[in-house]
């Protein structure tokens, strides 16, 4: 389907789960005990940096509004507000639900596999649960949807410099959209969740994304100092501030995942450098200009 389409699917499931999220908050609200609160960090600094370097799979999507650049109508104004926009609202939603879940119940009591719909079984409210299972997978559906989008956007934007096979960068007649990325990317989706826990995956995710960031973060730094005149539509304050401090909080986040997630990780990293040198360092767009520079250079 286009982009239209996946928007307003999009639109309805994340309509869903404002309903529900906002039920939680609102009913769970008057259930809150503060003794629930204490103590605050029952399991100390440590394992809240532990927590805080699996829960930032929640915070994954918002990367991916920026792959649908060339699909926006005002991409210098609409991008800037939509990921700073939904990372802060984000942000305050996820404060609320968080607040309201330790305060129902005491954090030993909390069901990692379903702690808001467990939470409100223990207090009684057992349809509530039902609905917030309901938006749960309204919630999961929107995920993967950006998430699925983003990717194959990637794929996309990478066949076209050359680094991958030109069927990524093929274009579907009727809909206009990247189908064969997007067709690999669901089928490995499905085959990954259905064989491996949600844990494992959500940590293999997250060192990748946040080793993807610190990249990010580098090349704002590096391209600030090199190219200086650059035309930079979106423009990053308090350089180098900001990016050493994401580089750092970045690092420290995936320092805090397990030993076995950084194997898989340098697995994985080795099958994309034996990707880019068996076939993307031979066929990028930027090798051939080069190749083509120097056989103009060698003529003269």
């Amino acid at each position: 389907i286009g982009i239209s389409e996946s928007a307003r699917i999009n639109s309805i499931m994340v309509a869903i789960k404002l309903v529900v999220v906002g039920l939680v908050i609102v009913i769970g609200g008057f259930y809150v005990r503060p003794a629930n609160w204490s103590p605050f960090a029952p399991m100390g600094w440590g394992g809240m940096m532990k927590g805080a370097a699996v829960i930032f799979f929640a915070y994954i999507g918002f990367d991916a509004v920026s792959t649908a650049a060339e699909e926006v109508v005002n991409p210098n104004r609409d991008l800037p507000l939509g990921i700073l926009g939904s990372l802060f609202v984000c942000t305050l939603l996820y404060i609320l639900v968080a607040a309201v879940l330790t305060g129902m119940v005491p954090a030993s009591a909390i069901d990692l596999n379903a702690p808001l719909a467990s939470a409100f079984v223990i207090r009684g409210l057992n349809a509530i649960s039902g609905i917030i299972s309901f938006g749960a997978v309204a919630g999961l559906t929107s995920v993967l949807l950006v998430l699925l989008l983003g990717q194959s956007r990637i794929f996309f934007a990478v066949s076209r410099d050359g680094l991958l096979p030109a069927a990524f960068s093929k274009v579907h007649p009727k809909y206009r959209t990247p189908y064969i990325p997007t067709t690999i990317t669901a089928f490995a989706v499905g085959l990954t969740a259905a064989f491996l826990p949600i844990q494992e995956i959500a940590e293999l995710t997250n060192i990748g994304t946040l080793f993807a960031f610190v990249l990010v973060c580098a090349g704002v730094w590096i391209l600030r100092r090199i190219e200086p005149e650059l035309k930079r539509p979106f423009r990053t304050p308090l350089v180098p501030l900001v990016p050493v401090l994401g580089i750092f909080f970045c690092a420290y986040l995936m320092l805090s995942l397990p030993a076995v997630t950084w194997i898989r990780f340098f697995v994985w990293m080795a099958l994309g450098f034996a990707i880019y040198f068996g076939y993307g360092r031979f066929h990028s767009r930027i090798a051939q200009e080069d190749s083509a520079g120097r056989a103009a250079a060698s003529a003269d």
